[in-house]
C-alpha cells in the first residue's frame, strides 16, 4: 500500500494524478497506477469517474482511495458558473470527501464577453463559493482559455471580485507560453494557487514528457511549493499511456523534492 498520502512529515505540495488522465481506465485501475507511481492524491473527474450526482458511486470511490493510502485531493468538474444548481455538485464532493472542486469561469474568454456577461459569471461564482463555503468546501477557477481566468490580469480582477478567502485558482501553463512567462504567471498569482496542472505541451497541444520541458518545470514546481500549493497534479500524458505513468511521477516527485 502507498502511504504518501498519509505521512504527516509529507511535503507542502503532493504529488499526484488527475483522473482524466486515463479517461479510458475504471477508477480502480486509475488507483492502481497512481500508487505504483508513488503519488500521493488524485483529483477525481465528473466527465468519467464521478458523475455529479451519484453520491453512493463517489462515496465509494472516496473509500478506495483512502484505502490504498491515497488522498482526494479535489473534484474537477465543468460546471461553468453560467448557470445551473451548484448544490448536486457540492453533495458529489462531500460524498467522495472532497476539500476542494475545480470550476470553470464561464463559457466565453474574458476578450469575447461584455460587461453584463462578466458581471452575471461574478454573481453566479460568487454565490457558489459561498454556497461551498457553507458546506466546508473550498472552489478553485481553472485557469484556462475560453473562460474569465484566460489571462493573468482577468484572472486576478475575478478573484478580487468575488473577494472571498473561499475562492482559489489552479494553474497551468497557458498554451505556448515560454516557460519564463509561465513562471512570472505562476508567480503574480501567488497565494491565490491552490493547485497545479503538470503537463508538457510543446509546440501548441503537442504532447511531450515532463523532462522535455524542464526549464518549465524545474523552475516552477519549487516556486508552487513556495507559494503554498497544495497539489501538483500530473494530467495528459503522451498518448495516455498508463505505461510511462512512474516515470513522469518520478520527474515530478523530483521537482518536488520528494524521495
Amino acid at each position: 500500500m502507498n502511504t504518501a498520502g498519509m505521512n504527516t512529515a509529507a511535503p507542502a505540495t503532493r504529488a499526484g494524478l488527475c483522473s482524466v488522465t486515463f479517461r479510458a481506465l475504471s477508477p480502480r485501475d486509475v488507483i492502481r497506477f497512481a500508487d505504483q507511481a508513488g503519488l500521493a492524491s488524485i483529483e477525481w473527474g465528473t466527465d468519467a469517474h464521478v458523475p455529479v450526482g451519484d453520491t453512493s458511486h463517489a462515496a465509494n470511490i472516496g473509500h478506495q482511495t483512502r484505502d490504498a493510502g491515497l488522498v482526494v485531493a479535489s473534484l474537477g468538474s465543468y460546471y461553468r458558473c453560467d448557470a445551473g444548481d451548484v448544490a448536486p455538485l457540492l453533495a458529489t464532493a462531500q460524498s467522495i470527501g472532497a476539500p476542494r472542486v475545480r470550476v470553470w469561469a464561464g463559457t466565453r474568454g474574458s476578450g469575447d464577453v461584455s460587461r453584463e456577461e462578466r458581471l452575471q459569471v461574478t454573481e453566479n461564482l460568487r454565490e457558489a463559493t459561498k454556497r461551498a463555503a457553507d458546506a466546508g468546501i473550498q472552489l478553485a477557477v481553472e485557469y484556462h482559455g475560453g473562460t474569465l481566468t484566460d489571462t493573468l490580469d482577468s484572472t486576478l480582477a475575478l478573484l478580487g471580485d468575488v473577494g472571498s478567502a473561499n475562492l482559489t485558482t489552479y494553474w497551468q501553463p497557458r498554451l505556448d507560453a515560454s516557460a519564463a512567462l509561465a513562471c512570472d504567471e505562476l508567480r503574480s498569482l501567488g497565494s491565490n494557487v491552490s493547485t497545479v496542472h503538470v503537463f508538457s505541451w510543446w509546440p501548441g497541444s503537442e504532447r511531450l514528457r515532463l523532462s522535455e520541458r524542464s526549464d518549465l518545470w524545474s523552475e516552477a514546481l519549487p516556486l508552487a511549493e513556495s507559494l503554498g500549493v497544495t497539489d501538483a497534479l500530473l494530467e495528459f500524458v503522451p498518448g495516455d499511456d498508463p505505461a510511462i505513468l512512474h516515470e513522469e511521477a518520478t520527474s515530478l516527485r523530483e521537482w518536488l523534492g520528494i524521495r
